[in-house]
């Protein structure tokens, strides 16, 4: 196992995390190479609204 994730790698546990809780490990090493990855973190904060407007969507029967 690395200690640092790669992009696929950091972009691949991000889609996990939202199906299931992350491990100890798994977050630790999401969260490091989010704060050095812009681009990850830009990433995750899209999946997140993305997220938020899927469940709104849900809620308001798509209207």
């Amino acid at each position: 196992m690395r200690f640092f994730y790669t992009c696929k790698q950091a972009h691949q546990m991000l889609s996990e995390g939202l199906d299931r809780e992350l491990n100890v490990a798994e977050r630790a090493q999401l969260k490091l190479h989010l704060g050095m990855c812009r681009s990850c973190t830009n990433f995750k904060n899209q999946m997140t609204l993305m997220r938020q407007a899927m469940k709104k969507m849900s809620k308001d029967g798509g209207e």
